[in-house]
């Protein structure tokens, strides 16, 4: 009988986005690799953060195999400590157990553990391979990247002081999609890895230290995977690629493979802005897909402080692209970053939404062990948290008050303009105001407050209602009192377009103005429409049919 290998992983949530492919990855390379196959038989092994579960129980579960030999713990920021408590409470209950950790965790920092027997630093799918076969045979251990407990501290145990694994190639690589590890209607989605490594060197990104060059899994194995997510209707994807389009022929190559095989499956990219041109902007629009692309800030010295390029002309003309041929995209933005301020922050979120991205997504600055930036922070003037999340508390040029109020003003973007869904309308809207975006959401933020407003509750519709009472307030405090109706009717109308769009909800909206003027381009200028349409009181359904959403006036 083969030896019980369980592969386990905490998720911070039960979500495509959180699938464990890092442990499943390590799963299915133990049972398909020559040195371990007929040995031991692997099995995954997760549970959610976000449901209530019991580490007694679950330790309990997994020690009631009596032909367990190892368990490999996936480890990250978000699960460590849950994990190395499951860890002991398992030691505990069966001390004869070898448990090993790998992850990103271990990789930045493997001497900052003091619990598990065994840590691989870096790609897992060969070390672990190689230790589980060496422990077999009780072999001495001699492995690059991985490391030994003494009893209070881990050690290397390889002679060549190499820090990471030697990485396995990718073409040798099994699929966890492919034979059965991972159940992607569990999740309800797939995270897909096309490629490992990354041609940049961001210096607050993991990947700062990792491998340089891109190594592309084979186009044989991406096209059994689309096969495979076919015939699984898998609704959502999530590229993993930091660079997909590197390659412009290869990601051309592969949006052409997507539009043929999966044309119902919705795809997530990152992406950077600085490859994209005409031809892959409509390649893009041609299929379910929406890109991500980490502009972090818009001022160009910044961002040679954490080793990123930028040039706002040309980062401009490509997005132009996408908007002309209407695909989907989105931006992140970090506050805290080395020299950046409050102001200079404010000014990167006025260049982006003047960008019309689907989303704005803004974050604290981690100072994540093991990359660059955690080796440099000192120097450059940061003070961060000793335990993950690893979040920037100060800086000599963005100081506590300044990422506190960041913090504030973040939440209330996200809840108005990403859970608002508001880009159909919100350039248009705060145009006539004469203010800049950031100066917008600063008066919403008070707004907020004196309202006693909860900015992370998600209720759509409560959220429209929200945004109308606030446009009609900074309408009417800047004497813009004639265009109120159109920005309500505007407001009502988009958002309900967007409610049967993404949740199938038809509803019902009380307009001043016909929908037909309201969608038609003249709707685009709200100075120009109010001057010039006339009223038509209405109630308007706004529904799904076959060719999409669609609206109906309702007779009086």
């Amino acid at each position: 009988m083969k030896k019980t290998v369980l592969c386990v992983t905490a998720l911070v949530e039960t979500s495509p986005q959180a699938l464990p492919l890092g442990a499943a990855c390590i799963c299915s390379s133990i049972n398909h690799s020559k040195e371990t196959r007929d040995i031991f038989s692997a099995r995954l092994f997760d549970f959610s953060l976000e449901e209530k579960y019991d580490l007694g129980k679950i330790a309990s579960d997994i020690c009631a195999d009596k032909n367990l030999f190892a368990i490999c713990f996936s480890v990250y920021v978000w699960n460590r400590k849950v994990l190395e408590e499951l860890n002991s409470i398992v030691k505990n209950q069966r001390p004869e157990i070898v448990t090993m950790a790998g992850g990103p965790e271990v990789t930045a920092n493997p001497f900052s553990f003091n619990s598990f027997d065994w840590l691989t630093a870096g790609e897992g799918e060969c070390s672990v391979v190689n230790l589980l076969a060496s422990l077999d045979a009780d072999n001495e251990i001699d492995i690059q990247g991985v490391y030994k407990s003494d009893g209070e501290k881990f050690v290397e145990s390889y002679a060549g002081k190499a820090l990471r694994s030697m990485p396995c190639p990718v073409e040798n690589l099994s699929s966890p999609y492919l034979d059965g590890t991972l159940d992607v209607k569990k999740y309800g989605g797939a995270l897909w890895e096309l490629a490992r490594g990354c041609p940049f060197k961001c210096s607050y990104c993991y990947e700062s230290k990792g491998e340089k060059k891109i190594k592309y899994f084979p186009m044989e194995r991406i096209e059994k995977e689309l096969d495979y997510f076919q015939r699984n209707k898998v609704p959502q994807v999530f590229v993993l690629d930091p660079t997909y389009n590197a390659s412009k022929q290869r990601a051309l190559e592969m949006l052409k493979l997507i539009k043929k095989k999966t044309p119902d499956t919705f795809y997530y990219f990152e992406a950077r802005a600085e490859f994209i041109d005409r031809q892959l902007a409509k390649a893009f629009a041609e299929i379910p897909c929406s890109l991500q692309f980490g502009l972090q800030s818009a001022d160009e010295e910044v961002l040679k402080k954490v080793n990123r390029t930028f040039n706002k002309k040309t980062f401009q003309k490509n997005i132009g692209f996408l908007n002309e041929t209407g695909a989907i995209f989105g931006f992140d933005l970090i506050y805290g970053l080395p020299g950046d301020t409050f102001k200079g922050f404010k000014s990167s979120i006025d260049f982006a939404l003047g960008l019309y991205p689907n989303n704005l997504e803004l974050f604290c600055l981690a100072v994540l062990p093991g990359t660059d930036l955690a080796d440099q922070a000192k120097e450059l003037g940061l003070t961060w948290q000793n335990e993950a999340p690893y979040l920037v508390t100060d800086s000599s040029s963005f100081h506590s008050e300044g990422l506190e109020r960041a913090r504030s003003l973040s939440l209330c973007i996200n809840f108005f303009y990403n859970d608002g869904r508001a880009v159909p309308w919100f350039m248009n809207l705060i145009r006539p105001l004469r203010l800049k975006p950031s100066e917008f959401f600063t008066e919403f933020e008070k707004f907020c407050w004196q309202n006693d407003i909860d900015c992370e509750s998600n209720d759509f519709e409560k959220i429209t209602q929200i945004q109308i009472d606030f446009v009609s307030k900074i309408y009417k405090d800047r004497h813009q009192e004639k265009m109120i109706p159109a920005a309500k009717d505007l407001i009502s109308m988009n958002n309900a377009l967007s409610l049967v769009t993404a949740e199938g909800k038809e509803s019902v909206v009380e307009l001043s103005y016909h929908p037909d003027d309201l969608m038609c381009e003249y709707g685009t200028d709200i100075v120009f429409f109010s001057q010039n349409a006339g009223r038509y009181r209405n109630r308007t359904k706004v529904f799904a049919n076959k060719n999409g959403p669609d609206w109906q006036v309702l007779k009086k």
